[in-house]
């Protein structure tokens, strides 16, 4: 499929208040479609914005020996490593058991610097070549966002930095690792990790209207890999992408599937978004991840649906996972940010939540706030433009608008792209297939062919209901994807955009303590059941399309769960 490609350049930014107060969509259709935008630029707001204190970032900490050269108050600073995310990025693991299970926990602390471990390679174990510990600085403020006025976007610029695998471990926690993936920490730092990358680039090129262009993958004409990124003359050019899909013609493939069908492609990426943004979360927390907390164990991790969905997908697509040997470097968490399209991933990721957040037809999605406290007062480190180690917080990140930049309205092709009613004759046809009945000793369960399971509901006929695959245990070196599907009536796996598809699983290769991760996903039932005849069941019969190929998931248990009568209210209230 063919897409309009435009320059990447800075059109004037909408005029916006700094609430977002409005309760339907605004989103005017422009008369050239922008198929790779920007983000805006909003300065036009006075800012007071305070971060709690955190007392183990205020003691001295000694400079590791294998510290590069940097450039702060103390010293030189190699602009390389001055975004590396200091609350533990892309340094996965396997969570310990804690001591007291259920007792009260405390939000996730940032790292302590000088305590930095040595980056492997996840298939042999060995060192890295490079050295990806961070400047160790003398001392650590708590951020205040600045003030901000009205400024131009600007156009893309082709500087990029370079950061790569951390591996850190929880202050006062043992072994236990610091993690910014796989809970309901994802959304928040990484917006933090692209306002300071953005902020870096601003100085570095002098010029302080520098903003991030967004990819946004979520939209057909924008499925295609931008041209400027596919030019090897070009500084934004990584050899280290997935040769077939650099191509002007390679369509995102955000289901995984594996179709060479482009139309299809399409059509299964816009239920893939339809799905994680509003057919499938039932609660805040299947959106944003599960909570994750100070000691957690490893049974209470948990992505929301766009992490393990769209975000996944993206960077699988773009990884090379044939010519290098762990997916380099989109394709890994450990080197994501080595490639400039990781950035405009990113910023779609983040234009994803923002449009989650404030614009999404509120009789569509649950509540979106988090008032927990262990969620709002979780705190990153990271330099900012002055080579400043900063600390900052969860709470201070929620307003896209406080922290100056807005993203450029375009058309939203997936917000209605329901899946069409199943036929009449899918009861009959799925009555005689054969399989096995949850619960019963069938689990655990390998995950290296399709399963087919009949699960009990809570009630007859239609209910509001969500199905939960329980702890999912995965190989973290591998690239891992499996769909699931309710009351299938055919066994196209090629095709998403049915009534049956009820969301999905994904992981790209990332470290953990054991090689292994477990987690549980959370499905809402709800709308799906609106869309076929369920109306004498009792059970459902849940498909499990593996993606990958050979071992790597084990199901440990599938079942339904009622939801909660009012999904309108955060349960965190």
């Amino acid at each position: 499929m063919a897409s309009l490609h435009l320059p990447c350049t800075a059109n004037p930014s909408y005029s916006y208040s700094n609430s977002h107060t409005t309760t339907t969509i605004i989103f005017p259709k422009p008369s050239h479609f922008i198929p790779h935008a920007k983000r805006s630029i909003n300065r036009g707001h006075q800012i007071s914005s305070c971060c709690s204190t955190n007392n183990q970032g205020q003691n001295q900490e000694k400079t590791s020996q294998n510290e590069v050269e940097t450039t702060t108050p103390q010293g030189k600073v190699d602009r390389r490593n001055m975004l590396v995310g200091l609350g533990g990025l892309y340094g996965a693991s396997n969570l310990l058991v804690s001591t007291t299970p259920g007792a009260s926990a405390n939000p996730i602390k940032p790292p302590e610097l000088d305590k930095c471990g040595v980056a492997k390679i996840l298939a042999t174990s060995k060192p890295l070549k490079d050295n990806c510990c961070p400047p160790v600085s003398e001392s650590i403020i708590d951020y205040r966002i600045p003030p901000v006025f009205q400024m131009k976007m600007s156009k893309l610029t082709s500087t990029a930095l370079t950061v790569m695998v951390l591996n850190y471990d929880q202050p006062g926690q043992g072994t236990l690792d610091v993690q910014v993936h796989y809970s309901w920490l994802f959304f928040p730092f990484h917006r933090w990790y692209l306002y300071f990358y953005e902020r870096i680039l601003g100085n570095l090129i002098g010029d302080p209207t520098f903003a991030l262009p967004f990819w946004n993958w979520d939209n057909p004409k924008g499925m295609t890999m931008p041209p400027m990124f596919v030019d090897p003359k070009s500084a934004l050019y990584d050899e280290k992408r997935n040769p077939d899909n650099m191509r002007p013609d390679a369509v995102v493939d955000l289901a995984m599937t594996g179709s060479t069908n482009p139309l299809q492609m399409v059509t299964n990426n816009l239920t893939v978004i339809y799905s994680e943004m509003i057919r499938s979360n039932s609660t805040v927390y299947d959106f944003m991840g599960k909570p994750y907390r100070e000691g957690n164990t490893d049974n209470e991790a948990g992505q929301g649906a766009p992490e393990r969905g769209s975000h996944m997908a993206m960077h699988a697509w773009v990884g090379d996972y044939k010519g290098q040997p762990n997916g380099e470097d989109m394709g890994n968490f450990y080197s994501a940010g080595r490639d400039p399209l990781f950035y405009c991933h990113h910023a779609n990721v983040d234009r994803m939540w923002t449009l989650w957040q404030y614009f999404l037809p509120s009789n569509k999605v649950p509540d979106k706030r988090i008032t927990d406290p262990d969620f709002l007062n979780a705190a990153f480190l990271f330099y900012d433009e002055n080579a400043q180690l900063v600390r900052v917080t969860v709470k201070d990140c929620l307003d896209n608008l406080r922290m100056g930049y807005d993203f450029e309205r375009i058309d939203l092709p997936w917000l209605d792209y329901r899946p069409p009613r199943q036929t009449a004759g899918a009861r009959v046809t799925r009555a005689g297939r054969t399989a096995a009945t949850a619960p019963t000793t069938v689990f655990p369960i390998a995950l290296d062919k399709i399963v087919r399971v009949v699960v009990p509901k809570t009630k007859k006929g239609k209910a509001n209901e969500s199905l939960v695959l329980e702890n999912i245990l995965v190989e973290s070196t591998k690239l891992l994807k499996f769909d699931v599907f309710v009351n299938d009536e055919d066994d196209n796996v090629f095709e998403l955009d049915k009534a049956s598809y009820a969301g999905t699983f994904a992981q790209v290769p990332h470290r953990t303590m054991n090689k292994t991760a477990t987690s549980s996903i959370s499905l809402k039932l709800t709308d799906l059941y609106d869309d076929m005849d369920v109306s004498e069941d009792d059970t459902v019969l849940v498909t499990l399309v593996p993606r990958h190929q050979g071992p790597g998931v084990v199901i440990g248990g599938i079942k339904i769960i009622e939801n909660p009568e009012e999904t309108t209210k955060s349960s965190s209230d």
